[in-house]
């Protein structure tokens, strides 16, 4: 049948006039990214009625990884369907390919574009801003702000927005040594640190939005010498199918201060998509509802975030610079009802017999993706992370009741992973670590789930398909081709004028135990090939 079918599709592009065979060969998509051009099923450089073929091979069982898969989309659905093939067929004929118009998430997290942001501050705000870092490194306060987007000819320009620094242990003073100094016109000592964006903090207007978006995190990659580590990790999620990770991009970003002659360039920024209201909203089918308790969770100095001390630090946003192991994000009017419904999760968790586990487990939760999300954790070697430091990570229950919700595990914070290594919680080595004695399994989430053998074969088997080659994952050479792919939209833009982080290389951080781990080497320190040592020499 498939024969035919491409007879007859041969056939009609011989005597198609709108469009040579020869130019349909050359025409190549400029949605192209990492060997990923749009109608190249084959992935042979050209489109062609070869790219027919493959896809209906595909159609009709033939294997297909990710890559392979986007090259499939032919109409931007996010599915390869029947459909499909027709498009091809129009574009081979006729030329024509769907417009696909990117609005909201797809337009601000556009992987075909790197876009420029320019913040502009008046310099008694920047002043305020100085004053309130330097009385509490950990300020979450705002100040205002203007904020202009470009992506290619489009411009966005938002006035009186919101901005305030971020980060934990990687927040910085951004300008100057001295505490208690305000700005130095024209003579600033820039620093690269990390912002954070609220469109609509002092106007709460629809049009106070980058094409709908109200919030935006700006990361700089200061603990992170190589520049992809959180985006090669928010990929991967993507990639294995983990719908629950933020969408990373890379952009420029500028900065300039009321009374400078000219704005700094602060670099080559990641552009991250908040955990909040929005993020639920967005995902609202894949979570079943959006208006449940989203908790962030974090180690600090009064303990870990474990799920294991019900009579832990519990609390909600309140604005204040105050931080907590676990902070309700959503629906904070609520709070006693959240608090209560998490102290009795942590309860149930812990203490549950293990045939009344096995049962409860599976009902509150999706066992095959929270085990899939930590099978892609273990494998980036992120051991700043639930099970082995009890930090960095989101929970989120879409309903209301002490029974009636299902629980979501959402990853978070990847930039001390691929090799980056420290010696916290119950390991030293991310990359040679066994991945079945991951953590501390007096954090109980994974350690209860892999004691059944049926859940503990569903994490291996992820771990396996991970590291298989045609899966192109995290197999070394794909890995590698996606880092250099990066590498080369990035590198032009690195030098900036803060002075700092100046070059790519390919190393872990600073702070890392373990300095010998690269990524892009073929040798034994590499650490996608340590990785996968590490998973098919599991002990089991």
């Amino acid at each position: 049948m498939k024969r035919y079918l491409l007879f007859f599709i041969a056939l009609a592009l011989a005597f198609a006039l709108p469009l040579t065979a020869t130019a349909a060969d050359d025409i190549v998509s400029k949605e192209a990214t990492f060997n990923q051009t749009v109608g190249d099923v084959n992935g042979d450089g050209h489109i062609s009625i070869a790219d027919v073929s493959s896809l209906i091979d595909i159609l009709l069982g033939e294997f297909a990884n990710y890559d392979t898969r986007i090259r499939c989309d032919m109409n931007y659905d996010n599915k390869v369907s029947i459909s499909d093939v027709t498009v091809l067929i129009d574009y081979l004929l006729f030329g024509t390919w769907p417009e696909r118009i990117k609005e909201s998430y797809d337009y601000v997290w556009d992987k075909d574009a790197f876009p420029e942001i320019h913040l502009e501050v008046s310099l008694s705000e920047w002043n305020r801003l100085l004053a309130m870092y330097d009385e509490n490194h950990y300020t979450r306060q705002y100040i205002m702000a203007d904020i202009t987007y470009i992506k290619g000819n489009d411009t966005t320009v938002v006035d009186s927005v919101g901005l305030r620094l971020k980060g934990n242990s990687s927040r910085h003073r951004p300008e100057g040594r001295q505490y208690f100094v305000p700005h130095q016109t024209n003579t600033t000592l820039w620093r690269r640190v990390h912002f954070g964006v609220n469109l609509r903090k002092y106007i709460d207007e629809d049009e106070h939005t980058i094409h709908g978006i109200r919030k935006i995190h700006l990361r700089c990659c200061s603990n992170d010498p190589s520049y992809i580590r959180e985006k090669f990790c928010y990929d991967l999620f993507k990639r294995a199918g983990v719908w629950s990770a933020i969408r990373d991009e890379f952009c420029r970003l500028w900065l300039h201060v009321e009374g400078d002659d000219n704005e700094a360039y602060f670099g080559v920024y990641q552009l991250l998509e908040p955990i909040d209201k929005r993020f639920l909203k967005d995902r609202k089918e894949q979570f079943g509802a959006s208006n449940g308790y989203l908790w962030k969770c974090r180690h600090l100095d009064s303990g870990g975030a474990g799920l294991n001390n019900p009579n832990g630090d519990i609390w909600y946003d309140d604005d204040s610079d105050d931080m907590h192991t676990y902070t309700l994000k959503t629906q904070t009017e609520e709070f006693d009802t959240a608090r209560a419904q998490l102290v009795d999760f942590m309860n149930k968790l812990n203490t549950l017999s293990e045939s009344k586990f096995y049962t409860w487990i599976q009902e509150v939760t999706d066992v095959d993706l929270l085990l899939k999300t930590y099978a892609v954790n273990v494998v980036l070697g992120m051991w700043d992370d639930y099970w082995n430091n009890a930090n960095n990570y989101y929970i989120y229950f879409n309903g209301k009741g002490l029974n009636d919700y299902k629980f979501f595990f959402i990853p978070y914070d990847y930039d001390s992973s691929l090799g980056t290594c420290s010696e916290a919680g119950h390991l030293s080595d991310s990359g040679r670590q066994n991945p079945l004695q991951w953590g501390d399994n007096t954090n109980p989430l994974i350690a209860r789930i892999l004691r059944y053998e049926d859940f503990r074969q569903i994490y291996i088997n992820h771990l396996l398909e991970l590291i298989e080659e045609r899966n192109a994952l995290i197999d070394r050479e794909s890995a590698q081709a996606r880092i250099r792919a990066w590498h080369s939209l990035i590198e032009p833009y690195i030098a900036n004028d803060t002075n700092r982080e100046m070059e790519i290389e390919d190393k872990p951080a600073s702070f890392s135990n373990h300095p010998e781990y690269n990524m892009l080497n073929d040798d034994e320190n590499n650490f996608f090939t340590v990785k996968a040592e590490s998973i098919n020499n599991m002990q089991q």
